[in-house]
């Protein structure tokens, strides 16, 4: 594990980015603590710090201040970098979500079922839905949190629509896969009466048949999101 304390790695990254990786750049003590977000009086005791533990060398001429970063000290921000991009490339691809299947007001099949979004879907997300909709009920406080980033996630849009008499809302879709085995669609709609505490899902066939599901039934979906 590297041996930089965190308050110093800002410090040395701007430095970095000054270009103290092979040469003295010349700096403030209050031009650091504004870049660095700290006070003037904390930057220059990081300087302190690192030099003191040769991650710098500095040299002084009267007010003046000139810094290079040592190979110690650039070893071990490449050491943070490394350690850091591996974590970031390792996090599971895919949000997860467990529920508890539940009957819904029966009002998916209608709405799944009007021209506007049929066409949409068939071209958006390659099929037209069956006649309804999966309701999950989820009871974990975790996962009904980790359902609200999907608002603000890039999903395949199914736009709103007008007949004439009233005009239906959008349809946000997600790709899924429910209990490892049956691919669907995590919806989001613009205009609903659930909460974050019920989720939706479409599919090509009745998921309820193909995974032989009942009420009570508790599943789990995974649905892929990218970085």
């Amino acid at each position: 594990m590297t041996e930089l304390k965190i308050q110093h790695i800002l410090t040395l990254s701007y430095l970095l980015s000054k270009g103290a990786k092979h040469n003295y750049v010349t700096i403030t003590t209050s031009s650091l603590g504004k870049n660095i977000k700290k006070s003037q009086q904390a930057a220059s005791k990081h300087l302190l710090e690192l030099e003191q533990n040769q991650f710098i060398e500095r040299i002084i001429s009267g007010r003046n201040i000139s810094v290079k970063i040592t190979s110690k000290g650039f070893s071990e921000m490449v050491k943070l970098s490394t350690i850091l991009q591996k974590s970031l490339n390792s996090f599971p691809s895919h949000v997860e979500i467990k529920g508890i299947l539940t009957s819904g007001m029966g009002e998916g099949a209608y709405y799944m079922g009007l021209k506007g979004y049929t066409k949409q879907f068939k071209s958006k997300i390659g099929y037209i839905p069956f006649p309804g909709t999966l309701n999950l009920r989820i009871d974990k406080k975790i996962h009904q949190e980790a359902i609200k980033q999907f608002v603000s996630l890039n999903g395949i849009m199914i736009k709103s629509f007008s007949d004439g008499k009233r005009t239906y809302g959008w349809v946000k879709c997600f790709p899924a896969k429910l209990n490892n085995s049956v691919d669907c669609n995590l919806i989001l709609l613009e205009r609903t009466h659930h909460d974050n505490s019920v989720v939706e899902l479409i599919s090509k066939t009745s998921i309820r048949k193909s995974a032989k599901l009942k009420d009570g039934a508790k599943v789990t979906i995974k649905i892929p999101v990218s970085s």
